[in-house]
């Protein structure tokens, strides 16, 4: 099998026309498609996309945002952290290592990842290392995240 390399995608009409072939899977809840929209029209060139391709053809994304400590609700004590959210591989690719190269990625930034697991991927994530945050319930907002915890990082409770 290949290396599988996660890239940073741009923000154009060539990754807008590979975004449609997620959403023809009836996923639309993980389509990328309004986001990348939005910010084609302002011009945003940090993208916050990332995907692996299979020759040409983009086959596994995800969207990165970091979140700084001040607007930290998930973790006690408040620290940076990175949100993984979108993330989705073709079905045809599934279960040949795309989905774990683009949380590796993610795990390569060494801070607290934040995601919302999808119905039917809570044993993805657990084979990720990914457990239910401790947090108050209040804080929950309907998502029940999972997050994951560098070497050495804690997570404590209240």
């Amino acid at each position: 099998m290949q290396t599988l390399k996660v890239e940073k995608l741009l923000i154009n009409y060539k990754t807008l026309d590979e975004f449609k072939r997620f959403s023809e899977y009836g996923n639309q809840e993980l389509s990328m498609l309004e986001d990348l929209q939005n910010n084609m029209i302002e011009n945003n060139s940090d993208s916050p996309f990332y995907g692996i391709y299979y020759g040409n053809a983009l086959v596994a994304r995800m969207s990165l945002y970091k979140v700084s400590q001040k607007y930290d609700r998930y973790f006690e004590p408040p620290q940076d952290y990175v949100v993984l959210w979108k993330l989705e591989v073709l079905p045809d690719y599934r279960g040949k290592g795309f989905g774990k190269a683009l949380v590796d990625y993610a795990k390569s930034y060494n801070l607290p990842i934040k995601t919302d697991p999808r119905i039917n991927s809570h044993g993805f994530w657990e084979k990720m290392g990914f457990q239910k945050a401790k947090y108050d319930m209040e804080r929950d907002l309907g998502e029940n995240p999972l997050i994951w915890m560098p070497d050495g990082v804690q997570e404590t409770e209240h």
